[in-house]
């Protein structure tokens, strides 16, 4: 078994680690105070192909594996998760849901666009009273002939105020249950569909988030994603391949924080020494060192499943569940280790803090991944 990474996945991965360090760290604290969008820097991260990594170069796409995506959104993730969650959801849910189960049509329609950074996608599921549960919709799409009647609220959702395109899940019939949920493709702008106000979050503050309202929304039947009733598999293959991107993100936030916290350790002296030779802050770096390499090989795996053509959904839960939860305790651990300086935002640790507990929230909760790997182990 080859851990070692390719030339072309090392210059990818220091593609991204430049950029992450050249654009995205002036300014990030700045974009986190005052929940900025990166209007720019998407454009920019369209231009060097980060916007569609795994697309077919047939749609503009950058044609990589998913091992060079998990690089990318761990570099990005080290320095801006809130950059890098907008890549995510453009790259597992929107570019991918669409590749994978979109017709030509509409891949050469949205699928082009959104590779490139032109659009940027958003990944409607989430209700007031439906996370990732995705049979206990609210959300209706009628039939009526040519096209379908949209109405419902859909929140949390990333994006949300800057997306040109929507992939909307909603119920169709509810007595099939599972089998009466579609996937439409919404575009901006269509009438009764409206974007609320935005979510004053505890981080990822330079993303966008927003709830979504759809009154009569009149969607053409063309815009509907595969047949009829394949709403619900679509919702969960695609949320399999967004853990994967979720999880490189947690790995990318820990990785950040362990980072800061080493250099920190080497530069701040207590007691006439570094601290870092103090073994109460060794074993706390050993511990985070340790961990962040346990997360990472798991997300690996669930990279390296995907692109083997393997059933990820179990080592894509299990990268998610495992890596989210090492970037929760070894940014606070970062936090300890830069004293009260870990308390001010100039240091970065702070915020890394904050963008980490998403991570344990978002494509379905830590409690979700484990019914996952608790149904697949007892099915077994």
């Amino acid at each position: 078994m080859d851990f070692s990474l390719s030339e072309e996945h090392l210059m990818i991965r220091d593609t991204a680690r430049d950029f992450a360090i050249n654009e995205l760290l002036p300014g990030v604290i700045e974009r986190d105070e005052k929940q900025q969008f990166p209007d720019a820097l998407v454009k920019k991260m369209g231009a060097l192909g980060f916007m569609g990594v795994m697309v077919d170069p047939k749609y503009g796409g950058s044609g990589m594996d998913t091992i060079s995506y998990v690089l990318i959104m761990a570099e990005l993730s080290k320095i801006d998760a809130s950059a890098s969650v907008i890549v995510s959801v453009n790259n597992s849910l929107v570019c991918y849901g669409i590749e994978a189960y979109g017709n030509e049509a509409q891949k050469q329609k949205y699928l082009t666009k959104l590779v490139t950074g032109e659009f940027v996608g958003a990944f409607c599921l989430s209700e007031p009273e439906a996370g990732s549960d995705a049979t206990s919709q609210k959300t209706t799409a009628i039939d009526k002939g040519d096209y379908y009647l949209l109405n419902g609220t859909k929140n949390w959702i990333t994006n949300g105020g800057r997306a040109d395109i929507y992939l909307v899940i909603a119920q169709t019939d509810k007595d099939k249950g599972s089998h009466g949920i579609n996937a439409f493709i919404v575009e901006k702008g269509m009438d009764g569909f409206n974007v609320g106000p935005k979510e004053n979050k505890l981080g990822i503050r330079g993303s966008d988030t927003h709830t979504l309202q759809f009154n009569d929304v009149k969607v053409p039947k063309e815009n509907r994603i595969g047949e009829d009733g394949f709403g619900f598999r679509f919702a969960m293959k695609t949320l399999s391949g967004g853990r994967i991107g979720i999880a490189a993100q947690a790995l990318g936030i820990a990785q950040g924080a362990y980072e800061l916290a080493l250099k920190y350790s080497k530069e701040r002296k207590t007691f006439g020494t570094e601290i870092s030779n103090h073994q109460a802050i060794a074993f706390k770096l050993a511990d985070m060192y340790t961990d962040i390499s346990a997360a990472r090989l798991l997300v690996m795996k669930a990279a390296c499943d995907k692109d083997q053509g393997n059933n990820y959904d179990i080592s894509s839960a299990m990268a998610k569940l495992y890596a989210s939860k090492v970037a929760m305790e070894h940014t606070v651990e970062a936090v300890q280790i830069h004293g009260g300086n870990g308390f001010v935002k100039e240091y970065h640790v702070e915020r890394l803090m904050r963008d980490a507990k998403i991570t344990q929230i978002y494509e379905g909760t830590s409690e979700i991944q484990k019914i996952i790997i608790s149904r697949s182990i007892l099915r077994d």
